[in-house]
C-alpha cells in the first residue's frame, strides 16, 4: 500500500466499519494490504472477509457495480463470494478520512477450501481442470448480466490507469512505453461480441481463489472490468509460468506451459465454448499483464523495499516488454 494511503488508514476506521457490520470489534485479522486492505472479520464465531479500499484506488461507484455482480454470479452457481448487507442495507459502506478523502467497505463471506501453493502436489491437472472450468462457467453467466446502476459500471480495460505506463516506470524506459502504446493500439482494433467481450474477472491467478479439491472458488474481483473474454485464459497461464518456471529454461516453461493449457481448456470448454481467435489474442494478453504487473510493482513498492527476487523479476519483464515478447 502506498504510504500516503497508509498514513490515513486508522484503527478508528477499521473500528467504523466493524461496528456497522456488526462484526467483533476486538478479533479480526488482517489478511492482506496491497491494494486494498483485507481482513478476516467474525460475528457470532462465523468468518467473513472485510475489505477496505481507498478512493485513491476505486470509486465509489466502481466498487458498487463490482459488488453487485459478484452477487449475480453467486446467484447463478458459479462458486464466488456471496455479499452482505451492513446495518444499514448497504453492500458498500463509506468512512471518511482526515484529509477529506474515504474508505469504502464491503464484506464478503469466506471461500471455502485452501490456497494452493505452485509448488504444491495439488497444483496439477486436476486443479487446472476445475480453474478452467470455473472461468468456463464464470464467462457463460456475465454473458447475461446487465448492470441495474445506470451511474455505477466498472470500467472498460483500457480505462486501467497502470496502463499510463510514463507516470510509474522510470523515464529511462522509453522502449517499455513507446511497445506499451503500440500493444494497446493493436489490442484496441480488435472485433468485440457478446461471446468474445464482456466484464470479467482479468487476474483469476493461484493467490486469488481457494481449492476443495474438487473445485475452486474465486474471489478478490477488485480489477474486474469489461475485456475479451481470452484474457481470462491468459492470466491463469502466465502466473502458473511466472511462479511455477522461475528458474526453467524455454523448453521446460513450454512444456509446462502446454500441459497447463490442455487441461484448463478441457474445463473451460465443459461449460463455455472459447472465444473465437483465442489462440491469436493469446500472446497478446499475456503481454498486457508484463505491462500492467510492470506498472504495479513501480507504483505500489518502493525503491528501498525492492528485494533482490523483486529487482530480476522486473528486469524479466522489462526484457519481454522490450522484446515484444510474450512469457509463453
Amino acid at each position: 500500500m502506498e504510504k500516503a494511503v497508509e498514513a490515513l488508514m486508522t484503527v478508528n476506521i477499521l473500528s467504523e466499519f466493524l461496528l456497522v457490520y456488526s462484526m467483533d470489534k476486538k478479533d479480526y485479522k488482517k489478511l492482506g494490504d496491497f491494494e486494498n486492505y483485507v481482513y478476516e472479520v467474525y460475528r457470532n464465531e462465523e468468518s467473513y472477509i472485510l475489505r477496505i479500499t481507498h478512493s485513491s484506488h476505486r470509486k465509489h461507484e466502481e466498487i458498487l457495480a463490482e459488488v453487485d455482480w459478484v452477487n449475480y454470479l453467486n446467484q447463478q452457481g458459479v462458486k464466488v463470494p456471496e455479499v452482505f448487507q451492513s446495518d444499514h442495507g448497504k453492500i458498500v459502506e463509506s468512512v471518511s478520512a482526515e484529509d477529506g478523502s474515504f474508505f469504502y467497505a464491503s464484506v464478503f463471506s469466506k471461500a471455502p477450501g485452501k490456497s494452493i501453493k505452485v509448488t504444491a502436489p495439488e497444483f496439477n491437472e486436476k486443479l487446472f481442470e476445475a480453474w478452467g472450468r470455473a472461468i468456463g462457467k464464470m464467462h457463460k453467466e456475465t454473458k447475461a448480466y446487465t448492470p441495474p446502476f445506470s451511474l455505477a459500471h466498472r470500467m472498460q480495460w483500457d480505462e486501467e490507469e497502470l496502463l499510463n505506463v510514463e507516470k510509474y516506470v522510470p523515464e529511462a524506459d522509453k522502449l517499455v512505453i513507446i511497445n506499451t502504446k503500440e500493444l494497446l493500439k493493436q489490442l484496441q482494433s480488435l472485433p468485440k461480441n457478446k461471446d468474445t467481450f464482456g466484464l470479467i474477472h482479468t487476474d483469476i491467478h493461484s493467490g486469488n481463489f481457494f481449492y476443495d479439491g474438487s473445485d475452486i472458488h474465486i474471489f478478490d474481483f477488485d480489477d474486474c472490468c469489461y475485456h475479451w473474454l481470452a484474457s481470462d485464459i491468459a492470466i491463469p497461464l502466465y502466473y502458473a509460468l511466472l511462479y511455477r518456471c522461475k528458474e526453467a529454461n524455454a523448453d521446460e516453461r513450454s512444456a509446462f506451459g502446454k500441459l497447463f493449457l490442455d487441461s484448463f481448456l478441457k474445463g473451460y470448454q465443459e461449460k463455455n465454448p472459447l472465444p473465437k481467435d483465442w489462440e491469436i489474442q493469446l500472446p497478446l494478453f499475456l503481454r498486457l499483464r508484463d505491462v500492467t504487473l510492470y506498472s504495479v510493482l513501480y507504483k505500489k513498492i518502493a525503491p528501498e523495499d525492492r528485494d533482490q527476487n523483486l529487482l530480476l523479476m522486473l528486469k524479466q519483464i522489462k526484457n519481454r516488454i522490450e522484446r515484444k515478447e510474450s512469457i509463453y
